[in-house]
């Protein structure tokens, strides 16, 4: 016996309730539920599979394909799952179906069936770019449609071995009568190829639009039903971009990859150093080199700092400009600053950067921030060896940061000499004199930057 069955899905927060509301109880934003095509519930039902012994799952079924990226089979552990579904994200023009159409093609020259389904642009343009990337190869199979059910009948048609969606928000179900893109299309559009997945072994990727701020755009289902979600930004002003694994059931999410985007397309990272501080400037006001940590894995970043008092009795805002930084870290600084260490610079525009491209949110920055705002404000040049490190509290201590012992040991390889990181920092023998201080003063002091005196 069967019934019909009403709920209505929240548009922000993919939260469900089974009548509408004004409201949606989970997020409290007004106006945003929508109602979902009636189901069907049965009063019983027939399981499709049978339980089986964990011994006797096949190991076989789960190993991973190598996609022939070495940076995207370093974040995925290895490749693609048969099987697995994965939800790739970035802002527009970050690179994301150059990303894809590159791992196909290469998939596609190893011999596995590859099927790129394109709901935003034509088989021409895809063409196009297939071209300028080289990636005109046997075994990779191209289609237009926006439509699911014929997703489905192109890949019961063709059986390919890896699926490629671009993107999951232009697929909808004829039967469903919301627009493609909206929660219930969304949710129903990735369950059904989810379920295609799985029931024939097939590696799927989604390409997925993110908001303004950076997150998934849909309801937050679309995370949950996928395997693996992967992040992938970068200033498109810059060549550098970054890949990001923020959920990975197949493996550990601590692993980032780099890429550097070029007219031939992506091409992977391998001397970090090379790119981020290729073009440093030496004996500048204002540079400090500090490591930071992007998943597991330590690079060097170049922090540069500019400020630039106002004169006269002119009456202007000062500007605050905080560029790959946190902007209320850099508020605070300049507090701590006025506060903890004497220098105000309230009166005077204030501009940070992380160079290169690369946005950095953790607080092990901090420091560096610190001297590179003294440093350009005094005119005085940090060594060239130097590499800062920790994190600034508002009482002006320096506090520690987690794994700097990995921060410092890439720092070395480089051919840096010496560090200015917390007292409290173990020495692990990786050859760096460690000047440890304990407050901004100290670090101020330490580094020569004292008014009045050249370095």
């Amino acid at each position: 016996m069967t019934k019909a069955k009403t709920a209505f899905r929240c548009r922000e927060c993919g939260a469900t309730a089974p009548r509408w509301e004004g409201r949606c109880h989970a997020c409290g934003d007004w106006n945003t539920l929508v109602e979902l095509a009636p189901t069907a519930t049965r009063t019983a039902h027939e399981p499709a599979t049978r339980p089986v012994q964990l011994a006797d799952v096949p190991v076989a079924a789960g190993a991973a394909r190598p996609s022939g990226l070495d940076e995207l089979d370093r974040v995925l552990g290895g490749g693609v799952v048969p099987g697995s579904v994965t939800l790739l994200g970035g802002e527009p023009g970050v690179g994301k179906s150059t990303l894809l159409l590159q791992a196909l093609t290469l998939l596609a020259s190893t011999g596995a069936r590859c099927l790129l389904v394109c709901g935003e642009e034509s088989a021409a343009q895809v063409r196009i770019r297939a071209e300028r990337l080289h990636a005109i190869v046997p075994n990779l199979w191209l289609v237009a449609d926006a439509d699911v059910h014929g997703v489905v009948a192109h890949v019961q048609e063709l059986e390919p071995d890896v699926l490629a969606v671009d993107s999951v928000q232009t697929l909808a179900d004829v039967d469903l009568p919301s627009a493609p893109g909206s929660v219930a299309q969304v949710t129903e559009c990735t369950h059904r190829l989810v379920r295609l997945a799985k029931e024939r072994g097939m590696a799927t990727v989604l390409v997925g639009h993110v908001t303004k701020e950076g997150t998934l755009a849909g309801p937050r289902v679309l995370e949950h039903a996928v395997d693996t979600v992967l992040s992938f930004d970068g200033d498109r002003h810059h060549a550098l971009r970054l890949l990001r694994a923020v959920k990975h059931r197949f493996g550990a999410t601590g692993e980032i990859g780099l890429f550097e985007m070029g007219e031939a397309g992506l091409t992977t990272v391998a001397d970090p150093a090379a790119l981020l501080l290729g073009d440093r400037q030496r004996g500048v006001p204002g540079c400090v080199v500090t490591p930071v940590l992007e998943g597991a894995r330590a690079l060097l970043v170049e922090v540069q700092g500019l400020v630039s008092r106002i004169e006269g009795e002119v009456k202007v805002s000062p500007v605050r400009s905080a560029q790959g930084l946190d902007p209320k870290r850099l508020a605070v600084i300049l507090a701590v600053l006025d506060a903890r260490a004497g220098v105000n610079l309230y009166g005077a525009h204030v501009y940070a950067s992380a160079v290169g491209g690369v946005r950095v949110s953790e607080p092990a920055i901090d420091l560096a921030v610190t001297l590179a705002l003294v440093s350009t404000d005094r005119k005085q040049a940090l060594p060239d060896d130097l590499v800062v490190c920790g994190e600034v509290g508002l009482a002006g201590e320096v506090r520690q940061v987690p794994q700097i012992g990995r921060r410092l040991h890439e720092a070395a390889r480089l051919g840096f000499k010496r560090a200015v990181v917390p007292a409290s920092t173990p020495d692990n023998g990786n050859g760096l004199e460690l000047l440890g201080v304990d407050s901004v003063v100290d670090a101020i002091d330490v580094t020569g930057l004292k008014r009045g005196c050249a370095h």
